[in-house]
């Protein structure tokens, strides 16, 4: 394991100090939202830090008390029967430590923009999406997240060909990140009066919420059209040229945004186009950072299958980790955290090697 970078330590818990005055002080709003957001950040790696220290200084007391051999034989023995619990609990700290410490991710604060697209299999890969989709919704609302459709494709049995949707709340991106991917079914179809088990997929991508100060979207660089929409029938079909697409000409990326307001429907579909675009370069910034990576966990590599869904057996299977559940009903409920957790710590490891490789002589 690495060592325990002091300084970065020291220097968190000085910021933090100068924050807390700082907040103290009565600021105008902005600077106070401003500085409890990186209070709100920083408190539970300081806390963390103050918490390591004080073991650390306990465990400093107990062997120098044992190092002295004016001790008197009962301290000793106290001294002798604290020591291995106060070393274990210093040794998780440490462990926690690390993971704190490590470097964050620009974007793991922010929201997300979720698209699902059928794949491979038909109307059953359409209904497949559809129960992707419902999966993560249910896990945002166990989160306290908002879910908003921006725009969506049907399909003819059900399901969706395609949709996407922003995910809205505190560390979306953190969470969802490692969903990106090829997602493959396997189930027996309702119309399938043989019962053979059928195979299709679908690819979810989730990315960062870009705000304007994140990417630049110059006036020129994009062509904006309306177009009819066209509904699925009902109160839902749109009369008037309400739906917008967006060209961005030096990517050649095309953003579609059909509801009623073409006013709304412009600023979503930007809104897309400034996460694809942020997207693409974090992504490349990505790849030449780490080309040599050979983890596929967070590279973000949507053509790569990630994770088998089996219905008969119940089971599902994330690749990258080797890791298979037997709970695929609760999954497909939005109890995803278990798969999340272990991709995160999968990663977290991934990085925590590097750096003890950085650190080696």
């Amino acid at each position: 394991m690495a060592k325990l970078p002091v300084e970065k330590m020291r220097e968190l818990e000085r910021r933090f100090g100068e924050i807390e005055a700082r907040m103290s002080a009565g600021p105008d709003s902005e600077t106070y939202v401003r500085l409890a957001s990186e209070y709100s950040e920083l408190q539970p790696v300081v806390t963390k830090v103050r918490e390591y220290e004080k073991v650390a200084g306990e465990l400093g007391d107990l062997e120098a008390l044992l190092a002295d051999k004016t001790t008197d034989r009962e301290m000793r023995d106290l001294a002798d029967m604290e020591l291995p619990e106060l070393k274990e609990r210093l040794e998780a700290l440490e462990k926690e430590m690390q993971i704190l410490l490590l470097p964050k991710d620009a974007a793991d604060e922010k929201s997300a923009i979720l698209e699902i697209r059928a794949g491979t299999g038909g109307s059953e890969a359409a209904l497949f999406a559809g129960d992707l989709f419902r999966m993560y919704e249910r896990y945002a609302a166990g989160n306290g997240w908002k879910v908003e459709v921006i725009s969506s494709s049907e399909g003819e049995a059900g399901g969706f060909k395609e949709i996407i949707a922003t995910i809205t709340g505190r560390g979306v991106f953190a969470k969802l990140k490692f969903e990106s991917g090829v997602h493959r079914v396997q189930r027996v179809p309702e119309t399938e009066a043989s019962g053979r088990i059928h195979t299709s997929a679908a690819t979810v991508a989730v990315l960062p919420e870009a705000e304007e100060i994140d990417v630049e979207v110059r006036p020129e660089d994009i062509r904006i059209d309306t177009m009819r929409s066209s509904g699925a029938g009902g109160q839902h079909v749109n009369t008037t040229d309400s739906a917008v697409r967006i060209t961005h000409l030096p990517t050649g990326i095309v953003v579609t945004s059909s509801e009623k307001s073409q006013h709304q429907n412009r600023a979503k579909a930007m809104q897309i186009l400034r996460s694809r675009l942020y997207d693409m370069e974090r992504q490349r910034a990505d790849s030449e950072r780490s080309a040599d990576r050979k983890s596929q966990v967070g590279s973000g590599d949507r053509s790569e299958r990630i994770r088998t869904y089996n219905f008969p057996q119940g089971r599902v299977t994330d690749h990258r980790i080797n890791l298979t559940l037997y709970k695929l009903d609760r999954m497909m409920m939005g109890e995803i955290d278990e798969v999340v957790d272990a991709l995160l710590a999968d990663y977290q490891a991934g990085l925590l090697a590097q750096l003890g490789e950085q650190g080696r002589p």
